[in-house]
């Protein structure tokens, strides 16, 4: 018997670290998370286009979350990760992040919805999750993937 979805329903997120801000990526498009590994830069590409990495035989495009959003240089540390994601329009592709972390869940109630205006910054950005006295500004994979 199929499940009847009611209000209240839930989304888990994995909230990842971009300088001081938080954002959260909707865990049914993450594949894997891994550590920061050496990227083969690729020539011509966009400059948020980092290179791409060799994952267990796949190869795999990986792009600078922070160059895409307009925000300084990424700094690689020991806490930077590589959130690997399948879309079905783009298919798979790495997410360079400052660090990785929890995985939260967000009722529809806690998130609020932002109107989409003509500012590119604020269109990657779904809505703002509220979670434990903090915000989370949730990530439009669909939106943040595109080419400018």
């Amino acid at each position: 018997m199929e499940e009847l979805k009611v209000a209240g329903e839930t989304t888990q997120y994995i909230v990842v670290r971009l300088g001081q801000e938080q954002y959260g990526i909707d865990i049914q498009y993450i594949d894997n998370i891994v550590r920061m590994q050496h990227i083969t830069r690729v020539p011509k590409m966009e400059s948020y286009l980092r290179g791409v990495i060799n994952l267990r035989g796949e190869v795999i495009p990986i792009m600078s979350l922070r160059l895409k959003m307009d925000l300084p240089a990424d700094e690689e540390t020991k806490a930077t990760r590589i959130i690997i994601v399948k879309l079905e329009q783009y298919g798979t592709l790495g997410l360079i992040v400052d660090e990785v972390k929890e995985v939260v869940t967000l009722e529809t109630s806690q998130i609020e919805k932002i109107a989409r205006d003509k500012d590119e910054k604020k269109n990657f950005i779904l809505g703002v999750g509220k979670y434990e006295g903090g915000l989370i500004s949730l990530l439009d994979l669909n939106i943040v993937v595109q080419e400018k």
